[in-house]
């Protein structure tokens, strides 16, 4: 099951999602049900994604369409997507800023597990959207896959801005596209293309945040050390912890 909402501003996207998921759990409730966001609800089953889709317009244009970049994408939009993909390791901290979270984030389960990028590809974390011929120049986009519903998605959203503005500023270009399901790659050739495996935990992710000066400097000082204080007293708190115990007592949190 997949609830798509309509394209809209960053902020305006933010509180539809929190509009969402408050519509779901009164509708639940009035049926005498409750529904769970978290990233699994059930250990060692498909879990729940929080995917991002977003596009990139100046003037009325989209920056990913018409240009001669890889799909079309105009450089301005190829460099803001390589700026997402360069700091996914650290922007899984945000988006999936769950310890649940790394039970869902594994290969072949459609949740973008690895750091690589290709157009439809549902098991890259980056996943480019050209859209139907004919209406590419309006429904182009780029699909995160690897966030999930525990992330606040005011911080979500607003990281994901900031490493695609780095992306832009720095003038990054996209490494090669992968077109198979990375999982199904050998750790050889994962490394011959290049492709890093993200995090396979909450601690690993706020390594990998706490080395990000982007990230570090966008969400500021006042932010950014409460956040990862909380974030790592969870996962000392879980540290050790059976997969049942773990998705247990979160099931209702989100």
């Amino acid at each position: 099951l997949e609830v798509s909402v309509p394209p809209t501003d960053p902020v305006g996207a933010a509180d539809t999602t929190v509009l969402v998921h408050q519509t779901i759990r009164a509708v639940a409730a009035t049926h005498g049900m409750r529904a769970s966001f978290s990233p699994v609800v059930i250990a060692d089953h498909v879990g729940n994604g929080g995917h991002v889709h977003f596009s990139l317009w100046r003037d009325g244009l989209n920056l990913f369409a018409g240009g001669h970049g890889p799909y079309g994408m105009t450089e301005t939009g190829e460099a803001f997507v390589a700026g997402v993909l360069a700091e996914l390791p650290a922007l899984v901290a945000v988006g999936s800023p769950s310890v649940p979270s790394y039970l869902r984030l594994i290969p072949s389960h459609w949740a973008g597990a690895f750091a690589c990028w290709g157009r439809e590809n549902r098991e890259a974390a980056v996943r480019f959207v050209t859209g139907m011929v004919g209406a590419r120049e309006t429904a182009a986009n780029t699909e995160v896959k690897c966030f999930d519903q525990s992330a606040n998605p005011y911080l979500a959203v607003g990281a994901l801005i900031a490493a695609g503005l780095a992306g832009v500023e720095r003038d990054l270009r996209l490494p090669d596209e992968v077109t198979v399901d990375p999982g199904a790659l050998s750790d050889q050739e994962l490394a011959h293309r290049g492709i890093q495996r993200l995090p396979r935990s909450l601690e690993d992710a706020l390594s990998h945040l706490e080395k990000s000066d982007i990230l570090r400097d966008a969400m500021g000082p006042m932010l950014f050390g409460p956040f990862t204080a909380v974030r790592r007293a969870e996962a000392e708190a879980f540290a050790g912890q059976d997969p049942e115990t773990i998705v247990a007592a979160h099931r209702w949190r989100y």
